[in-house]
């Protein structure tokens, strides 16, 4: 996407879709309630982000540990810095998107694409052949 297309999405489209979700919530539940919804959302995600970043730095820190670029880690950290920019802004649907980010393997398939992304990047820019071979060391995380 370019970066007008971008930037007219986050400061015309987003704001817009918040104002009629607030005022047609807000009509159904009350302004008050709508209000507590609010700020709810951004005290319980405040609250996650915490949470969710104390434990992928501790996961960074395992992954330098070993020896391993804590580089998933890092990408994960820089969706929860994205999510706390969402949870903080008043509304349904920046909320919404903010918890998404908190979600743990969508935060990490979201991490898996951009670093796919930034590796072909990186190849392309420095002409790498597709017969090169690049040494990944990488260890499964499960949520159990």
């Amino acid at each position: 996407m370019k970066p007008f297309g971008l930037l007219f999405l986050c400061f015309l489209v987003i704001p817009t879709a918040e104002i009629y979700l607030l005022i047609q919530i807000g009509q159904v539940i009350g302004a008050g309630w709508t209000i507590f919804g609010v700020v709810a959302t951004a005290v319980i995600g405040a609250w996650l982000i915490k949470l969710q970043g104390i434990l992928t730095f501790h996961r960074a820190l395992d992954s330098a540990r070993n020896g391993e670029a804590p580089a998933v880690e890092l990408i994960e950290g820089l969706f929860l810095l994205i999510a706390a920019a969402f949870l903080i802004t008043p509304g349904f649907v920046t909320d919404t998107l903010g918890f998404l980010c908190l979600v743990t393997k969508i935060r990490r398939a979201l991490a898996g694409i951009l670093l796919g992304r930034f590796i072909v990047h990186i190849k392309s820019k420095h002409g790498a052949q597709q017969s090169d071979t690049f040494d990944v060391r990488y260890k499964e995380i499960r949520d159990d």
